[in-house]
């Protein structure tokens, strides 16, 4: 294992254990018995490191639930999304520093420009790598470019994203899976009125 691979490693057991707030370089370099020159040269900076830290404990977590989501194959798309929500909400207790990780990086990235496309591309990826699924989930041949997939997938991330920054305000009243559900099935289950024609197009 190669000085970058030490640092991401040391980089993501002391985000687990402590969050951004409290971490030296020092500290990184100790974690991964490597040297001050090596944050440097493989990243840049302290913060560039964490923030790669981060991004890679995401990734992680996305494949560990797409794994759990994907292995019935008899289950349909709309089941696969709602027990993605139910594992999510599931798992945040043990991503509670990385989650507080994030949320400082993203408040960061409004004044770092470096920070902010680093965080848009992880978007990008992400999105990406949930519409892959989707299509899978329909299996009828669609592809994952297609708009009604990138659409789910965005539509996913975004709840995701919003249970989980809940959940890190207020755990005891965040949103259950089960509630997420029971809201989507009720928005789906209504009636949907005929929409209102404007008389200046008559």
């Amino acid at each position: 294992m190669g000085h970058r691979e030490q640092l991401l490693d040391a980089a993501r057991r002391l985000l687990a254990d402590r969050g951004t707030a409290r971490i030296t370089a020092r500290d990184l370099v100790a974690e991964s018995g490597t040297n001050l020159a090596s944050i440097g040269y493989h990243f840049g900076s302290k913060q560039a490191l964490l923030n790669a830290a981060i991004e890679a404990a995401f990734d992680e977590w996305a494949e560990q639930l797409a794994a759990l989501v994907m292995a019935d194959p008899s289950a349909t798309p709309i089941q696969r999304g709602m027990a993605t929500w139910v594992t999510a909400v599931e798992s945040l207790p043990s991503r509670k520093q990385i989650l507080r990780a994030y949320v400082d990086a993203i408040a960061q990235a409004q004044r770092v420009p470096e920070l902010r496309g680093q965080i848009a591309r992880h978007y990008r990826h992400a999105r990406a790598r949930v519409a892959a699924l989707v299509a899978e989930s329909l299996a009828d041949g669609t592809p994952a470019s297609d708009p009604r997939c990138r659409a789910i997938a965005a539509f996913v991330i975004a709840v995701c994203d919003g249970m989980a920054l809940q959940w890190l305000l207020d755990p005891e009243h965040a949103p259950s899976g089960a509630e997420l559900q029971a809201g989507l099935l009720t928005v789906w289950s209504a009636s949907v009125p005929a929409p209102v024609s404007d008389p200046s197009d008559r």
